[in-house]
């Protein structure tokens, strides 16, 4: 996810968002039934399947980190490489899998790519239009307004998860999800000049293209549960198309400037294997089989984490938001994961 490296709010690659190991996340194949209610699935697979998701909200806590670590290299260049790199991840993850397994590498191949038009529209509509319009917003708006409309995406996700079959909205997810979105605001608002109108009239493109971030990762991530029969492989190859459209966003839109130097390189190498490579399959997992209203909630701690990453290595200065920010945002993860136990407690055995 991208995050913006200054604010410590992420958002998915480029200006700064999730190892729980690649070839876990490449591997995990195939995902749960599709458009199935979480109460349909074993609850010890739910938990694990939440857990692995929740190991994207911890990798892309490293990518504002990464990201400045990159240096000045223009975001959809950026995001081009890291993708590259996520997909060719996916790839070398499935290929592994296969020669220890003894199974032939051309039909899992095929099982994983040959997917149908709706799904690859939504895998690279999905990652590839998030990060479009989020570097538009921040081009358009005040970095941290525009990521803070942005990152509405977790609560759109705990509002949407009611509209999925057999979906229900618990209040205490919504509460959580409430006060998570005030944990980032706290944070990214705490770290915003004093000077100047909040959300000018005369951004207001910017704040669009914004809004337009959240509905987009919020969908993906919801709508990954309805065609949940596609199996995780299936990132790999939306990665590397949106490496493809995002090179051809780079040549147009901006000049070439190349990572310097092979702590530069590392770090993009850094962000293509964990914040944008195995956090994308984490989370795919996870929206398909796990708890996606936990998962929503807790997706709040990404930011707190990126910017306490930040100042344990010098980048940012500590200040009081954080402190507060942290207690918001682990207050509502509390309330959303007593809703899922209590919701789990009440759902019948089996």
């Amino acid at each position: 996810m991208a995050t913006d490296g200054g604010q410590g709010a992420p958002a998915p690659t480029g200006e700064a968002d999730a190892g729980a190991g690649a070839g876990a996340g490449a591997g995990a194949g195939a995902g749960a039934g599709a458009g199935a209610g979480a109460d349909a699935r074993p609850r010890g697979s739910t938990a694990a399947a939440t857990a692995t998701g929740f190991a994207a909200v911890l990798l892309w806590a490293l990518l504002a980190l990464f990201t400045v670590g990159a240096g000045p290299v223009p975001p959809f260049l950026l995001t081009a490489l890291a993708f590259a790199m996520g997909g060719s991840l996916g790839l070398v993850a499935l290929a592994l899998r296969c020669r220890l397994s003894g199974a032939p590498l051309a039909p899992a191949l095929t099982r994983a790519l040959g997917q149908p038009p709706r799904v690859w529209a939504l895998g690279v509509l999905g990652l590839f239009g998030y990060h479009f319009f989020y570097f538009t917003a921040l081009q358009a708006a005040p970095p941290a307004e525009a990521g803070l409309i942005a990152y509405l995406w977790p609560l759109l996700i705990v509002l949407f998860s009611g509209l999925l079959p057999g979906g229900r909205l618990g209040p205490w997810h919504l509460v959580g999800a409430l006060m998570g979105f005030c944990g980032a605001a706290v944070l990214i608002l705490g770290a915003r000049p004093g000077d100047g109108a909040l959300f000018d009239t005369a951004h207001a493109a910017g704040y669009g293209a914004a809004l337009l971030c959240a509905l987009i990762w919020s969908s993906y991530s919801v709508l990954s549960r309805v065609v949940g029969d596609a199996p995780t492989d299936s990132v790999a190859g939306f990665c590397l198309v949106v490496a493809f459209l995002s090179a051809l966003a780079h040549l147009a839109l901006e000049p070439t400037v190349w990572p310097d130097g092979a702590l530069a390189w590392a770090a993009v190498a850094g962000l293509g294997l964990g914040p944008v490579g195995a956090a994308f399959y984490a989370w795919d997992i996870g929206c398909k089989r796990g708890d996606i209203q936990l998962l929503g909630v807790s997706a709040y701690a990404a930011p707190v984490l990126s910017t306490v990453v930040l100042v344990a290595v010098g980048v940012a200065a500590a200040r009081w938001s954080l402190g507060l920010a942290a207690l918001l945002i682990t207050a509502g993860a509390g309330l959303a994961a007593y809703g899922s136990a209590r919701a789990a407690r009440a759902a019948p055995a089996g």
